[in-house]
């Protein structure tokens, strides 16, 4: 961890980040911890993603993960100069992400035609529910439209064949870190040729793309087994927790026999191979549900563990945060993120070291030191100021909290 970005594949990118909520967001913030100077604008009442879930002092747990380390600026886009502030910006950046409906960057002033008129070597990405034509271009969508019509709660099936939720906002995660990745072979496209890229991706092709086996899997099978298609596979409650468990061929199921003590089961016909114990599950796993009842975790995972059974505790975060490969890794930094409070962020992994973690901006909290790096004179963020165009931290009232 660094606080010197020199050696990162980014340093001296900048971004400008219009997106709100996660999925863009989260793509400008993985710009960021690669070395990208990335600039967060927001209109006066924020990012939507400031005001979801428990919210401190203008910040939510979105708002702090999807923006840490970004400056922040505050223009109201409504308006002809608030359009004009939002242009110089876009005209000076490497990438621009946004996330609006299709045309509304258009409106704004921002959109991509325009801008690659000017800046040919612009690499520009562009995020929307389901696209930017076609018939549902202009449906609205969220995590949860998206996991249902994606497929994402099909495929989530508990064992009655009830679609489910995933329990996390996997739809915009995806979405984000597949931007990131796009985005990085469009840069390295234009280090190559000096030509810029519109990367144009949407969440409803982001959740296809995430599901690709279990999609083919489908179509190769004709339909999707309801649960588990191995057994044992299951979660089993020990003495003081719960356990997964699980044997994905005859090896595993043996070593799962000896770490048992279940070696007449490795004789027992109704046992004999997958298809066999699919069959007998509900005996398998009744009679090693009353096995597993019987000790505590640890006990069970010494014993799993000699015999490299697959298998894992069940853990809440804390109990990740504590896990010994965690610690190795250090897996989880620390934020002192003002008005919230110190908590944990967890990097995007792969680059063999990391951006130290910066606190997310204010809204507004660097509107004018970053005009003024921009080349707009004094008098015309006074000017801004004074119409209410633009909002800087501790200097305006607009801003919402």
């Amino acid at each position: 961890m660094t606080s010197d970005v020199a050696w990162l594949p980014f340093a001296g990118l900048k971004v400008l980040d219009i997106s709100q909520g996660i999925a863009g967001p989260y793509c400008a913030q993985i710009l960021w911890q690669q070395g990208a100077d990335v600039i967060k604008v927001e209109p006066p009442d924020g990012d939507w993603g400031r005001h979801v879930g428990v919210v401190r002092q203008g910040q939510s747990a979105l708002s702090v993960c999807y923006n840490a380390g970004k400056r922040g600026v505050c223009i109201d886009a409504r308006t002809a100069e608030g359009r004009r502030a939002l242009r110089i910006l876009a005209e000076q950046a490497d990438v621009i992400v946004q996330n609006f409906r299709p045309g509304a960057a258009e409106r704004m002033g921002v959109g991509h035609e325009s801008l690659r008129a000017q800046r040919p070597e612009l690499v520009y990405v562009s995020i929307s529910g389901y696209g930017a034509d076609g018939p549902s271009s202009n449906a609205p969508a969220s995590d949860s439209v998206m996991q249902a019509d994606s497929g994402l709660m099909f495929s989530n099936q508990n064992e009655s064949g009830e679609p489910t939720r995933v329990g996390i906002l996997l739809a915009d995660i995806a979405t984000g870190l597949y931007a990131a990745q796009a985005c990085s072979a469009a840069l390295y496209r234009r280090a190559m040729t000096g030509q810029g890229m519109h990367v144009s991706l949407s969440l409803f092709e982001a959740c296809a793309a995430l599901q690709a086996n279990d999609m083919t899997a489908h179509a190769i099978a004709g339909a999707r087994p309801v649960g588990a298609v191995s057994a044992p596979n299951r979660v089993f409650a020990t003495a003081d927790g719960r356990l997964s468990v699980l044997a994905l061929n005859n090896d595993q199921f043996a070593r799962l026999c000896r770490a048992m003590d279940r070696q007449s089961w490795l004789e027992d016909e109704r046992f004999a191979d997958n298809a066999a114990r699919m069959a007998h599950r509900e005996v398998l796993h009744a009679e090693l549900a009353a096995q597993f009842a019987t000790q505590p975790s640890d006990y069970w995972v010494a014993r799993l563990a000699q015999e490299q059974v697959l298998h894992a505790p069940v853990r809440d975060y804390q109990q990740v945060a504590a896990h010994p490969q965690a610690r190795h890794l250090g897996l989880f930094d620390t934020l002192d993120q003002p008005g919230v409070g110190v908590v944990p962020v967890v990097a995007a992994p792969g680059l063999g070291g990391r951006r130290a973690p910066e606190v997310a901006p204010a809204i507004g909290a660097h509107t004018d030191l970053i005009l003024q790096q921009a080349g707009v004179d004094a008098d015309q963020i006074q000017a801004w100021h004074d119409a209410g165009v633009i909002v800087q931290e501790g200097r305006d009232a607009r801003v919402a909290m």
